[in-house]
């Protein structure tokens, strides 16, 4: 092969290595089954290929279809593929990327009842919030303990963890209860 190889190499790896790449996971809590082909075309343009998802029933809202799917691409595909999913007002999503060398990584949460909300995660996927956000949230609260409160739930995406909680929980190994009050 000679050494006319190694040229050639070293421009292959200096061209991925000015690439950045990432990594994440969709996970779609609920889809109405006629809607489960068209994710999988949207996640599929999204990425630049095709992908089959293993989809299973969700307990939580009889009809609805589960799945995760682990992904990787360039940084920013993580909001391609939130964007991709946008349009459709019945799922509820997840979409994460991881944080990188350098970067800060992202999560997007949408409801049909709440819409989409974004969080910036640091490398263990906790929310960071910005420091503008939390003086916002002080200065709105004034004196008031609730409303500071009420504000920080706002940032941390509190009401969108809450919904989408019974559905993370919702797998075939471990079925959701429902509690109901009584009295």
């Amino acid at each position: 092969m000679g050494k006319s190889h190694l040229g050639m190499e070293r421009e292959v790896d200096a061209a991925l290595s000015d690439r950045v790449f990432a990594r994440g996971v969709i996970y779609v809590h609920s889809a109405p089954r006629a809607l489960c082909p068209h994710v999988e075309w949207a996640v599929g343009r999204a990425l630049g290929r095709a992908v089959n998802f293993d989809w299973r029933e969700q307990p939580v809202l009889p009809g609805a279809h589960r799945t995760e799917f682990y992904w990787e691409g360039e940084r920013g595909t993580g909001a391609a593929l939130a964007s991709a999913l946008r349009g459709w007002e019945h799922l509820r999503y997840e979409v994460t990327e991881d944080a990188g060398l350098g970067t800060d990584g992202s999560r997007w949460m949408h409801t049909p009842e709440l819409g989409i909300t974004f969080a910036q995660t640091d490398t263990a996927g906790n929310v960071v919030i910005p420091e503008d956000r939390i003086r916002f949230a002080m200065e709105s609260a004034g004196s008031d303990a609730f409303e500071l409160l009420r504000e920080l739930r706002l940032t941390l995406g509190q009401a969108w963890d809450d919904e989408l909680e019974p559905f993370r929980r919702a797998t075939e190994d471990s079925p959701v209860i429902w509690l109901h009050q009584v009295g």
